[in-house]
């Protein structure tokens, strides 16, 4: 009797109990895969994401910030945000976009427009990157032909506003005595195709109104 119960082997019961208990472990084990693979992407989109921001800051950064527009003559010795003498020749700086005179050539002075010597340099104060969107140009600042796309579904928008830097007794105000902006905050925001974000913020001063960089 116990050689025969021992050479039975396993009943359909017990075999249909091991096939269930083997397919939710290998069920269990799938779904882990499927998480981490859907997931392994991540760290690319986000290191795209961060690549993308950190090239726009950089470049907003390192433009010139002064009373006037950087092709103005008297941007260089501008020590107020007028126009005339001790300010600029044609117009104060604002924050936004630049906007831009009419044919090719020479510097043009225009009533109610920035100093430009091409219409292809948009871009060339801290402030005029206010309101960029790649969705309506390339990812290149400098090419608003939109010739540079970037990466197919990833958008980046700036922002600049005057804001305060630092806290304590001595921060720096976000508006001088002129009533002009000194110290803007840069935020650069990426977004992936997936519809994930990043924002990279910098601070830029204008520490010298008669030195622009």
């Amino acid at each position: 009797m116990t050689r025969r119960r021992i050479e039975a082997g396993f009943t359909f019961v017990e075999l249909i109990m091991f096939v269930v208990i083997v397919s939710i472990g290998v069920a269990g084990i799938l779904s882990v895969f499927y998480v981490t693979t859907q997931k392994s992407a991540d760290p690319a989109a986000r290191k795209q994401m961060i690549a993308i921001a950190e090239a726009i800051l950089e470049e907003a950064e390192l433009m010139p910030f002064t009373y006037c527009d950087p092709d103005d003559p008297q941007a260089a010795t501008a020590i107020s945000a007028t126009v005339g003498a001790g300010g600029c020749l044609v117009r104060v700086e604002a924050i936004g976009r630049d906007t831009t005179f009419s044919g090719p050539g020479p510097v043009v002075y225009q009533p109610n427009d920035e100093t430009r010597e091409s219409t292809d340099s948009a871009f060339d104060n801290v402030n005029d990157y206010n309101g960029f969107d790649t969705n309506t140009g390339g990812l290149g600042v400098r090419d608003p032909s939109g010739a540079l796309a970037g990466p197919a579904g990833y958008r980046a928008v700036v922002s600049v506003t005057a804001a305060v830097l630092g806290t304590g007794a001595t921060p720096i105000a976000a508006l001088d005595a002129n009533s002009a902006p000194q110290s803007l905050l840069i935020n650069v925001t990426v977004t992936s195709p997936r519809g994930e974000s990043i924002t990279l913020s910098g601070y830029r001063t204008r520490y010298a109104p008669a030195s622009p960089p």
